[in-house]
């Protein structure tokens, strides 16, 4: 209709697609602190295309001697524990103290449909907008260990990019806990009052990996359960504590209120340092690195035996067997191993 195009026309001229920045441009641009070029900078390390990978690579080797001087801090804690609220109040917190902060939110990949919450920036609306603050939430994609792929890959970045404490979030439900434990200087569990028995719903494995407890939700007529709860809770930790190591603290907070934030960011400092003092920040920096190697072999290689042609055929008839029972998992895992060597 005189040429003007319609609504749904596949003539229209479609959006122009943005520049692809150079390694150069990437480097100079996370460097200098441009957000911009940092959520790019992000985005490319998640990308699954081979060219991409390939920058990536490239780009991580090139900020990794920028980065790992930040405080890095694990969170979790059951749904409903008030994480994202919890780590909203910290993050601004610690932009008043004049520190930068970046929060990996990790959201769960749905199962069903595949697709992921990414709410973490609407919940965290007063953080997101912050200029010294820089939120990334990603899907775990079925991810082993409740963190996405590239969570390591991220904390180089933001790293690089001045972001001097970085706080990983996770989705608080099986191996995520002791995943990101093994990435970060302090590990911090949320735990809830007010539930009947305080210590119920807390894994004691959980409990065992945690540098620093704190017992969320001690809003206003409710700082006294808090307070009982974290009573409680430590008494239980100075019994599960072997003998001669450090016990965490237990420090009840609000999240909602930001009281006692001050305290607990002592203690997540404190123990950071006493790492430091004793020799065991750097060696445990350089465990974690090593770590990170292995766990990257273990994604390789299982992408290589999943995606291998003998593999992909024989694939429906052993599940096929597996599930009629005539076959069991142990025989079926061999054969498709056999299958991949070949």
């Amino acid at each position: 209709m005189n040429g003007i195009p319609m609504p749904g026309d596949r003539t229209s001229n479609p959006a122009p697609r943005r520049r692809e920045l150079s390694l150069d441009e990437y480097a100079a641009g996370v460097q200098a602190g441009d957000v911009g070029v940092l959520a790019r900078a992000v985005t490319l390390i998640e990308s699954s295309l081979p060219r991409h990978q390939r920058m990536a690579e490239q780009l991580l080797t090139r900020l990794l001697p920028a980065s790992g001087n930040a405080i890095r801090v694990g969170v979790t804690g059951a749904p409903g524990s008030g994480k994202s609220t919890f780590i909203e109040a910290l993050g601004l917190h610690l932009v008043g103290l004049g520190r930068r902060v970046a929060v990996l939110a990790v959201d769960p990949t749905s199962g069903v449909t595949g697709g992921s919450i990414l709410g973490d920036k609407t919940r965290m609306d007063r953080l997101s907008v912050d200029p010294d603050a820089f939120i990334r939430p990603s899907p775990t994609a079925g991810t082993l260990g409740g963190v996405t792929r590239t969570t390591r890959e991220t904390m180089v970045i933001v790293e690089a990019a001045g972001y001097d404490t970085v706080i990983v979030e996770t989705v608080g439900v099986g191996q995520s806990e002791i995943t990101v434990a093994g990435m970060v200087d302090t590990f911090c569990v949320l735990a809830l009052a007010r539930t009947g028995d305080s210590l119920q719903g807390i894994k004691r494995g959980i409990l065992e990996l945690a540098d620093v407890v704190a017992v969320n939700k001690a809003d206003g007529p409710h700082r006294l359960d808090a307070e009982s709860t974290a009573v409680e809770l430590a008494d239980a930790l100075r019994l599960m504590t072997p003998h001669g190591q450090p016990v965490a603290p237990v420090i009840p907070v609000s999240g909602l209120e930001s009281w006692n934030l001050d305290k607990l960011w002592a203690e997540i400092t404190g123990h950071r340092q006493a790492l430091a003092d004793r020799g065991e920040l750097a060696a445990k920096h350089q465990r974690q690195q090593v770590e990170w190697m292995w766990s990257m072999v273990d994604e390789a290689v299982l992408g290589r035996v999943r995606h291998h042609p003998e593999v992909k055929r024989l694939t429906a008839e052993l599940e096929a067997a597996v599930t009629a029972g005539e076959c069991t998992p142990t025989v079926a895992a061999r054969r498709l191993l056999t299958a991949a060597a070949s």
